[in-house]
Formats: structure tokens, sequence, C-alpha cells
């Protein structure tokens, strides 16, 4: 079942993170900026597969879901999720590390700008 108030609501909460970018970085709080990306992307994510009829698994990363559904997504735009993978994992990689930090890393002293 496709459940369009569901994914309606992933992608206008990922719209507000989306907005809330701009400040994190200019606080220089890249931890953050990582992690609300994550969650932007595990957002869309999860609203293309319900607009694709497909539940999304509870997961925080299901770009090989999305891979394994590509034929149900209109080719023009095939290549994008196929070349996003790489990213997609590294922010996922990133996720609990940029909130919770660990004892030889600290969020905010140690990602970069060029990581964010």
């Amino acid at each position: 079942m496709v459940n369009i108030a569901l994914a309606k609501d992933y992608l206008q909460r990922a719209r507000i993170r989306l907005e809330m970018l701009d400040t994190l970085t200019e606080r220089k709080d890249y931890a953050d900026v990582i992690r609300f990306s994550q969650e932007i992307v595990e957002l869309c994510e999860k609203a293309i597969l319900i607009k694709l009829g497909i539940t999304p698994p509870k997961l925080h990363e299901v770009i090989n879901v999305i891979i394994e559904n590509i034929d149900k997504i209109p080719e023009r735009h095939r290549k994008f999720f196929l070349n996003i993978k790489r990213d997609c994992k590294w922010l996922r990689s990133q996720r609990e590390l940029a909130f919770y930090g660990a004892m030889d890393f600290i969020p905010l002293e140690d990602y970069t700008s060029a990581e964010a």
C-alpha cells in the first residue's frame, strides 16, 4: 500500500532539516551538519520507497533497497541513485559518531567544513 501522506511527511521533515543546515554551518557545527544531512537523505530515500509502493525497512540507510528496485525508477533518474550510493553509505557510517562522538573523537572539534 502506498501511503502518500507519510511520504509527504518525510519530505516536509527533510526540507525543515535542510533549512537548518545553513545555520549549523554558520555556527561551525559540522557534526550536526553531517547528522542532519544523513537524516535528510534517509527521509528522502524512504519517501521514494513509499512512492514506489515499498515499505521502507527500519534501517537508517536504504540506498541498496532503492538500487534493488531501480527498474521501478524512471530511467533518467537511475544513474543518480547509482552515483550517490557511496556518499549515502558514508553519511550512514558517520550518523552515531556525529551525534555521540567517542573517547578519541569530539564531534565539534574533529569534523571539518570539508566533511560537512
